[in-house]
């Protein structure tokens, strides 16, 4: 179980001074206040599970809050209307967590959240409890996943290479959805390989925490007749 309260996070006795980073997330995504209270209790939890189960990549604590949640929050910038969201292999928690944090006082709001992994999927059930964010994790493959919920987006992170990635939003951009897919600096490259299996209606949007990074904002797919 996770441990509750505000003191400090056990295991972990050298963590980083996060004040400058926080700073910095902030300024580049507005919050509420009451969204802040969250955000700084799921880093909290967040850390305190990395000290025994490997959530984040060790090198990007330092900067846990540019790198992880103002990346994560961004996207609401990109679907300022969306209520229902669903967040493929979810992982750490990014970017499912941080989007509810900002979406718990918006009425209607509904987070999915889909894991594969035990360990990660009990961490996310237990934050999502812990903090009462709207959201329901589901500890299932993609591929395997019953949603009752039509999502108005879905967004993934870090997950696939696009051209596998596509087959996993394809089914729910049918039902008028958009996918934000959070990718790196080769994305270029990317598209260009998924090209030759999907027509795609898709824009790159800058990243506003990564000048190397693109959000490739998908709003229709359809499978190319592949030659044998």
């Amino acid at each position: 179980m996770i441990a509750s309260g505000e003191g400090p996070i056990a295991g972990i006795s050298a963590l980083p001074d996060l004040t400058a980073d926080r700073a910095h997330a902030l300024a580049l995504t507005h919050v509420s206040r009451e969204t802040l209270v969250r955000l700084d209790r799921f880093v909290t939890l967040l850390l305190a599970t990395q000290s025994h189960t490997n959530l984040i990549g060790p090198r990007s604590v330092a900067e846990v809050w540019t790198r992880h949640i103002a990346d994560s929050l961004q996207l609401l910038g990109l679907a300022p209307q969306a209520r229902v969201w669903l967040d493929l292999g979810s992982g750490g928690g990014f970017p499912g967590v941080p989007i509810a944090c900002a979406l718990a006082d918006r009425p209607g709001s509904a987070v999915h959240l889909v894991e594969s992994t035990g360990k990660k999927a009990a961490f996310l059930r237990e934050v999502c409890a812990e903090l009462a964010l709207p959201a329901t994790v589901h500890h299932a493959r993609i591929e395997a996943l019953s949603l009752d919920a039509q999502p108005d987006v879905i967004t993934a992170r870090a997950l696939a290479p696009l051209p596998a990635l596509l087959d996993y939003v394809a089914p729910f951009l049918k039902t008028g959805a958009q996918a934000l897919l959070l990718k790196g600096q080769d994305v270029e490259v990317e598209l260009t390989e998924a090209a030759k299996y999907w027509n795609i209606q898709a824009e790159l949007a800058p990243s506003r925490t990564n000048p190397a990074s693109r959000i490739v904002i998908v709003r229709g797919l359809q499978r190319r007749s592949v030659r044998s």
